[in-house]
């Protein structure tokens, strides 16, 4: 074959591949038996899909509960048997985001590389599941909360890019509510069972062991992306999840960059100025968010003991996870993302205001309420970002991490605002 047409008919295999359309076949849903076969096929492909990230949210409320179990602890006496003193308590709450924003952005790059969540993710678990059980003095419980966060550093921006690798525009939003009501569930109930119901298994299985046994399971269970998973997908079904993902981003943003590896990646996401505005609206977002690692001491205020005080913790997160499955579900349905944002952080700030303006115990409950819900727009926020930077991968894996990353020093700095706030307000 003369070079000529080998290099045209090379270039042609490249276009498609990068816009995921093929002109020369009229009817896109021909090889998948017409448009009414193809609705049949996606929706069994969706449910098969939806089923297999379902265990995120089992790890996602496990990592979430390894990281604000001090919360919980602080009722228990956690900073007086360390003999914590001054802004000690927390320096240990902000440390584990050192190393939480240190790794994103390498984590995400080589799984990206590798293509294997269903061994990355899983084994990153493991790891993390070995390093929370280990608390000594003041020190000790600084180092062990930075390698934690280092460690955990792997999952949600690595759980966001899988489902971006997988879901339309129009999916995301409700499947990463799907995703984070994980943290939401642990913050209804996750100090509840760090402070008591977790202590019962000391002795049988461990603490430790629960984490490794939903890690062995993961590795089975999640899927990997599209284009290197077979195990569990039919041959037809495997080409209609690419299919759909390339037609949903075909024409959109960012259409002329073309993968050429992850420094490429690196570099493209770094110079592009809508990830730093997403990053700096994402980070104002997440300060304001920072008061759920204060979640039982703000309970506590209301003068219950501490099992009423943990135990009223859990209605307000339940309310925020319904509210955040309809607003994403809503956002996705009319594709609309700003007002969807918006909104719940308006209620958010009048939460913010009762509980400011009022001692009534009746009032401050609801305030939690209205300050929980808020969490709604960070999730709609979220599925905006991965909408925002479709291609190419490597620059959306990079993109996702580095976005998340720098929103984590509003955690840094929540920490101690709050805590300010609480000496001003007392």
């Amino acid at each position: 074959m003369p070079s000529s047409i080998h290099k045209d008919l090379h270039d042609e295999d490249e276009r498609r591949d990068e816009t995921g359309v093929n002109d020369l076949n009229a009817d896109p849903d021909a090889e998948f038996g017409g448009e009414e076969a193809r609705k049949l096929l996606e929706k069994k492909l969706l449910w098969k899909l939806d089923l297999r990230m379902s265990i995120l949210i089992v790890i996602y409320i496990l990592n979430y509960i390894d990281r604000n179990n001090a919360s919980a602890a602080r009722l228990r006496g956690f900073e007086s048997d360390l003999k914590l003193k001054g802004q000690e308590f927390n320096t240990i709450l902000s440390i584990l985001y050192v190393g939480y924003i240190l790794m994103q952005v390498p984590s995400n790059m080589f799984l990206n590389y590798i293509g294997k969540p269903s061994i990355y993710l899983p084994c990153c678990m493991a790891v993390w599941g070995m390093i929370s059980i280990l608390t000594g003095n003041f020190v000790g419980a600084l180092l062990t909360r930075f390698f934690l966060g280092f460690v955990e550093a792997a999952f949600f921006p690595g759980a966001l890019f899988l489902l971006s690798k997988w879901y339309k525009r129009s999916e995301l939003g409700q499947r990463t509510a799907l995703l984070s009501c994980g943290s939401l569930i642990s913050n209804a109930f996750g100090s509840l069972m760090a402070s008591g119901i977790l202590d019962g298994m000391d002795g049988k299985l461990g603490r430790a062991a629960w984490r490794q046994v939903v890690a062995l399971c993961a590795i089975f269970i999640l899927p990997d992306f599209p284009t290197t998973t077979t195990r569990w997908l039919s041959p037809i079904e495997a080409r209609l999840a690419q299919r759909r993902v390339e037609e949903d981003f075909a024409g959109i943003g960012d259409e002329g960059q073309t993968e050429k590896g992850n420094a490429a990646g690196f570099v493209n996401a770094m110079t592009d100025w809508k990830v730093w505005w997403l990053a700096l609206a994402l980070t104002s977002m997440v300060v304001s968010l920072s008061f759920n690692a204060f979640f039982p001491t703000l309970s506590a205020t209301m003068g219950f003991n501490t099992t009423v005080t943990l135990l009223l913790c859990a209605p307000p997160w339940i309310f925020a996870t319904l509210v955040a499955f309809a607003v994403t579900r809503h956002s996705d349905k009319t594709g609309e993302r700003f007002w969807h944002i918006a909104i719940p952080l308006a209620v958010g700030i009048l939460g913010f205001v009762i509980a400011a303006a009022t001692m009534n115990t009746a009032a401050r409950y609801i305030s939690l309420f209205l300050m929980a819900q808020s969490y709604a727009a960070f999730i709609t926020f979220l599925a905006w970002v991965s909408n925002s930077i479709p291609r190419p991968p490597s620059k959306r894996a990079v993109a996702l991490a580095t976005i998340n990353a720098f929103s984590q020093l509003g955690n840094v700095a929540g920490s101690f605002v709050i805590s300010l706030h609480r000496q001003i307000c007392s």
